[in-house]
């Protein structure tokens, strides 16, 4: 049995931009609390949280890690997000199955794009936060300018509970403004002395406590009522209306410190422990029963049938599948069988554990609240609900973000195609935000993601798991050919070579049909000129002409031909012949029709923020794009048009550069158009080099 209940419960996910220190700050909880007994480090490697090879190689997050600590007669479940825009899926995936966020923000940075994205987030799920501002030891660390930012950018009133005692170099501690007295923080454990408020911040203290009171009394009309009665309210008072300031999401209190330095973070510890959410605070979980739209609650008590959400999954090519899931109803233990409603499927748990970093504890039993892992399961996948048999229900799971950039995939051995495919399908299991397809027109295997980071870490996890080594080049594009004139014209095959000969002789008509409505085949053979036998040989070898082009070798389309006369051999016609005929007179004909080149136009989305408007429509433009209209997103504007695909197979990282990382971009396929001559003169050239 677990040691604490579900009351004592907290699960919570670090989330903030790339960079705010969100890792640092989890190896501060492990090492002031015991967990660990040395501070990891992101930079140098040793992070308990960061320890994927891809991880350490970059010094960034590139996967959720999972980790808890003991405090305070507490269970503090912590999941690491990361805060690279690549990885959205991943981060929502986890805000989805926690009770509250700890949002960081960077004493020098204030809230970047990335805070606001996962701020968003936060809102969907309606989740509980603090913010912490990391960093106060660094250079131009100003907590007043990140606190404002908090305002301009997230639109929110953030409340100080703790104020920073100097900064930079001299940053030492911090005031608590409940309980007015000043945490010194003077050795490297994160232990700390508790003194009197310094003289020179008495003034600010007073005046910020005041503010603090106002903010908390107006979460509460009980409180209220008693704060202007009375003109002040109790400690018990103070604590009780900022726990019920937080839960309700009316109040974000800002605490500070240096998570590299240890500052300031039993009193974080200490404010999860009191002021977040246990699953019991948030009450019933909402679902619905399989196949149906009837709303399906759960309680979290260990008495309701058992019910859970998988948010993550870990393919490894040795030990099998790892599943991460919250458990939210029931109880559950390492030989219980379960339900899993969307694959329609029985499965059985093996081992359930706990994990810390890359390290396992067995669970034993898991009860409302836990957030656990299964290893080996082979239904189960992220997003999947798994609960009681005879108590279904489906919990909403994230929907995936179309992905925006792609590349195709070259294998560096030769015949090593269907391993790269069964390879890729493996970390699809762990990345629903991946995307993978064969393109049949252009014959290459194409991997998509959200961002050049994203693909370049699948590959190189696809080296490492699986020893598959690719090459990566952009994406061809997928042309076609048309016609926009019409002819008449005779395809002739005489063939005589001893013995039986080939005869076949035809006379089509070739003209255009209209966009999209691809090819149209026309038989106005009369008085057996042809043979019935023969005509969709004809047919046929006209087909084979158009996958081939006449132009740059694209497949031709939107196209009607019919034949209309010619003429055969008793002895020599065949089939084949006939074929032949009538793809010479296709090839034949197609080129005194006007033939031109089309391309993939796709609708693309893009928002921004205001300042950078002109400089994205303007880059449009250039990108041979057209605005079609403009649409708000909050305080972020929508331009929605239309821009051929050639021109954003690079977009992203050019959006990125162009928007100081805040732009964000959709597209989807359209149509296609005319290619302008001059750069179709281009596509020519290219296409008969290569030939």
């Amino acid at each position: 049995m677990a040691k604490y209940d579900s009351k004592s419960l907290r699960n919570i996910a670090i989330v903030g931009h790339g960079g705010t220190g969100k890792t640092s700050l989890c190896e501060s909880f492990l090492f002031v609390t015991g967990k660990s007994d040395r501070l990891g480090r992101v930079d140098d490697g040793t992070s308990c949280m960061d320890f994927e090879p891809e991880e350490q190689k970059k010094h960034i997050s590139i996967s959720a890690a999972v980790n808890f600590i003991d405090w305070e007669k507490h269970r503090v479940n912590i999941v690491d997000t990361p805060g690279d825009s690549n990885f959205v899926l991943d981060i929502k995936n986890c805000l989805r199955v926690v009770d509250g966020a700890l949002v960081l923000i960077d004493a020098v940075g204030g809230v970047e794009f990335q805070t606001e994205k996962v701020w968003e987030f936060a809102d969907e799920f309606k989740l509980p936060r603090i913010i912490y501002v990391n960093k106060m030891d660094r250079e131009r660390a100003d907590f007043w300018s990140a606190v404002d930012s908090v305002k301009n950018a997230l639109k929110k009133k953030a409340t100080p509970i703790y104020l920073p005692i100097g900064a930079e170099d001299a940053f030492k501690g911090v005031v608590d403004l409940i309980n007015m007295k000043a945490l010194i923080f003077d050795d490297t454990e994160g232990k700390f002395k508790t003194e009197d408020v310094p003289e020179d911040m008495l003034e600010d203290a007073d005046s910020y406590r005041e503010t603090m009171v106002e903010d908390i009394a107006e979460c509460d009309d009980e409180l209220m009522n008693k704060y202007l009665e009375d003109g002040e309210l109790s400690l018990d008072d103070l604590k009780a209306g900022l726990r019920k300031g937080v839960m309700s999401g009316d109040l974000i209190p800002v605490i500070c410190g240096s998570a590299i330095k240890n500052i300031g973070i039993r009193p974080l510890i200490d404010m999860i422990v009191n002021y977040l959410p246990s699953p019991m605070d948030r009450g019933v979980v909402v679902g619905k029963k399989p196949g149906a739209e009837d709303i399906e609650e759960r309680s979290p008590e260990e008495s309701a049938p058992f019910s859970g959400m998988v948010f993550k999954t870990i393919a490894d090519p040795y030990a099998g599948r790892l599943t991460l899931f919250r458990v939210y109803s029931g109880t559950v233990n390492s030989d219980s069988t379960f339900y899993n409603p969307l694959q329609k499927a029985s499965e059985k748990f093996g081992n359930i554990f706990f994990l810390e970093g890359k390290n396992q504890t067995p669970a034993g039993s898991l009860i409302p609240g836990d957030i656990a892992a299964a290893a080996k399961l082979k239904e189960t996948v992220t997003g999947d609900t798994i609960c009681n048999e005879k108590s279904p229900i489906v919990f909403e799971k994230v929907s995936p973000p179309p992905p925006i950039m792609s590349f195709a995939v070259q294998p560096k051995s030769k015949g090593d195609e269907e391993k790269i495919m069964i390879s890729i399908n493996r970390l699809l299991e762990e990345d629903p935000a991946l995307a993978t397809y064969r393109d049949d027109q252009t014959k290459e295997i194409i991997l998509s993601g959200m961002g050049q980071v994203h693909i370049e870490v699948t590959i190189e996890k696809l080296k490492r798991k699986f020893g598959v080594e690719v090459n990566l080049t952009t994406p061809k594009v997928p042309y076609r050919e048309t016609i926009k004139g019409k002819t008449q014209v005779q395809g002739k095959y005489k063939k005589q070579s001893g013995g039986r000969g080939q005869y076949g002789d035809t006379w089509i008509e070739i003209e255009p049909l209209p966009r999209s409505e691809g090819f149209e085949f026309e038989n106005k053979i009369v008085g057996g000129v042809i043979p019935r036998q023969y005509i969709p040989a004809v047919e046929k070898g006209i087909v084979e002409a158009m996958e081939g082009g006449v132009l740059a070798g694209y497949p031709v389309v939107d196209v009607k031909v019919t034949l209309y006369d010619g003429s055969f051999h008793a002895v020599d016609s065949s089939e084949m012949a006939f074929k032949i005929a009538g793809s010479m007179g296709f090839k034949k004909g197609v080129m005194d029709c006007q033939p031109t080149l089309l391309e993939p136009i796709v609708n693309i989305e893009i928002e921004v923020t205001d300042e950078y408007m002109g400089d994205v429509i303007g880059d449009l433009n250039g990108r041979r794009g057209k605005v079609l209209g403009m649409d708000t997103r909050g305080s972020n504007q929508i331009i929605k048009g239309q821009v051929p695909l050639a021109e954003i197979l690079t977009y992203a990282p050019d959006l990125r550069s162009m928007t100081s990382g805040r732009g964000t971009f959709t597209y989807e396929t359209s149509h296609y158009e005319e290619v302008p001559p001059m750069i179709a003169e281009k596509i020519v050239a290219e296409s008969k080099k290569e030939e």
